[in-house]
């Protein structure tokens, strides 16, 4: 997985997640019950994926689906690949090592956690923590785009090399495009985008960490939720 290694922080707790599947601290799912069939092989209730066997290696490795969690109408929502082990144990995503450089990154920006939606292009853990497959990628787009869909963002931001070229479309140089705003188009909607590095990429070279914050800076405002963005709350996306 594309600095993948830095979504899996210590395993912690969640005793219960493991043995019921679900708690009140943990966005967690097993594959029973859902409240709407989608194309047969997967169910949803609302956004979230209750259960799915559209990859069956996906299905056989993973301890739960992880689904995007933050405000149902959030202005700004972040793409990661996958969930790491943390993330899979504990059925929420950036909640590692990466998740803490995530969430210093939004407070220097002005902004908590709660403040934005948070997901992954794949909602379950890939083997090893492997790079998605493209399969599994396109398996899953459609649930990240009945997800955007019905959040709307103001503002997607991806984090990393496979979330940027899976949603682009082409190859892209993540760190030199860092910052970089694009359109991009999942399902029947076209959304704003902008390019970041992974959280991740700041563990293993530091000098990553000053693009990262600034790009989480840049889409706030754009998203016009930062704190000193000067927008009054509205989006300044129009002038990109």
């Amino acid at each position: 997985m594309t600095c993948g290694a830095g979504d899996n922080g210590p395993m912690g707790g969640c005793d219960e997640a493991r043995s019921t599947g679900t708690t009140d601290g943990c966005r967690a799912v097993t594959d029973s019950g859902g409240a709407r069939a989608d194309g047969g092989d997967a169910t949803t209730d609302g956004v979230d994926v209750v259960s799915c066997a559209r990859c069956p290696r996906l299905s056989e490795s993973r301890s739960r689906i992880v689904n995007g969690v933050g405000p149902d109408d959030a202005d700004l929502l972040f793409v990661g690949e996958a969930p790491g082990a943390t993330e899979d144990e504990r059925g929420e995503p950036f909640v590692g090592r990466s998740g803490d450089v995530l969430d210093d990154a939004l407070r220097d920006a002005g902004l908590a956690r709660a403040d934005v939606r948070i997901t992954n292009c794949v909602r379950c853990r890939p083997p090893d923590n492997r790079d998605p497959t493209g399969e599994e990628l396109d398996n899953c787009r459609g649930h990240l785009g009945h997800e955007l869909e019905a959040v709307d963002p103001e503002l997607v931001v991806t984090l990393g090399k496979v979330p940027s070229e899976h949603l682009l479309g082409r190859s892209v140089a993540v760190t030199s495009e860092a910052g970089d705003a694009a359109d991009v188009r999942v399902g029947d909607q076209s959304y704003r985008a902008v390019i970041s590095v992974h959280p991740a990429a700041t563990l293993y070279d530091g000098s990553q960490r000053e693009t990262f914050v600034e790009t989480v800076a840049r889409a706030a405002d754009l998203a016009g939720i930062g704190d000193d963005d000067g927008s009054g709350g509205q989006s300044s996306l129009d002038a990109f």
